[in-house]
């Protein structure tokens, strides 16, 4: 089978690479018109981790599909040629997306047919994780209402802090004149850090041992979540030229916030909600565990 399986993505890894037909002058082929799409333009810039996150999670339950791997199941082959037909109809058009959304469906359809049912069961999330790497221009549509989100709610972090500010349009004004006007650009609205956390969140569902609506929660938190982190990391931004320094605000800090600020709060409320919808940290549980076992027999002694 092995050579067979070797042939076969050769020949998808021809079409992926070498086959032209999309992009600037359709001189692009799909996968390379999606690297070139990884640009803070289309605030896709986390779009080189997910297939990471895919080779990881498939490298991190390979002994486990090894052991249910199985005689193959010819209702994976539909899926597979399915996909095919996303990139013959993306050729067409000159629609690199469709190419790109196809490919999962290939690569799915491939192992269930290889391998067979479980091997399918446990390769869905990761394989089809990858379509998070595509942009879509509903992306960039919503940049502008976060925008508008994030002035306001900085506006709101500013009042916890006594720092007195005005909005006009997406920029923040010291009433007091204290540091020349900031503006939440495209950015800072937190688009970026919001995509970024919904693949955290969704790799974190998939692997954390609770029940299916529990990981959908989980999931599904990660948007208040970014959106509440977001706003603590501008707030400091605001907060430091108020009373410490504004161009070290505007400058350093602004670039060093997002990783000092932002993603420290956001996996620690991402960890919060975790336990919350568990009931509590493991360790802390087994603890309390243990403990009632302890007073029990000390009750029956």
């Amino acid at each position: 089978m092995w050579p067979a399986v070797v042939a076969g993505g050769l020949v998808v890894a021809a079409f992926y690479f070498l086959v032209k037909g999309f992009g600037p002058d359709q001189a692009m082929s799909p996968l390379a018109w999606l690297k070139s799409a990884w640009n803070p333009e289309t605030d896709m810039e986390h779009g080189m981790m997910v297939p990471l996150v895919t080779i990881g999670l498939i490298a991190w339950q390979w002994k486990t599909l090894r052991e249910v791997a199985s005689k193959g199941d010819w209702r994976g082959l539909p899926i597979a040629i399915l996909g095919a037909l996303f990139f013959v109809l993306a050729h067409r058009t000159g629609q690199a997306r469709l190419a790109i959304g196809g490919l999962p469906f290939i690569l799915w359809g491939s192992a269930w047919y290889l391998w067979g049912w479980q091997v399918a069961k446990l390769t869905l999330f990761p394989i089809f994780i990858f379509w998070m790497a595509i942009p879509l221009p509903q992306i960039q549509q919503a940049t502008t209402e976060l925008q508008i989100l994030s002035t306001k709610l900085a506006k709101v972090g500013c009042g916890w802090f006594g720092v007195d500010v005005e909005i006009r349009g997406t920029q923040l004004y010291s009433t007091n004149a204290n540091w020349e006007a900031l503006e939440i650009d495209e950015g800072c609205g937190g688009i970026r850090s919001l995509m970024a956390l919904i693949l955290i969140s969704s790799v974190w569902a998939y692997l954390a041992n609770m029940a299916l609506w529990k990981k959908a929660l989980l999931c599904i938190s990660a948007i208040p979540l970014a959106i509440l982190g977001n706003m603590l990391r501008l707030t400091s931004i605001f907060v430091i030229a108020e009373y410490g320094s504004p161009d070290f605000a505007r400058n350093t800090w602004h670039d060093w916030s997002g990783l000092l600020i932002f993603y420290p709060i956001s996996l620690i409320l991402l960890l919060m909600t975790h336990s919350i919808l568990e009931g509590g940290l493991p360790k802390l549980r087994k603890l309390r565990t243990k403990k009632t076992v302890v007073r029990r027999q000390t009750a029956t002694n």
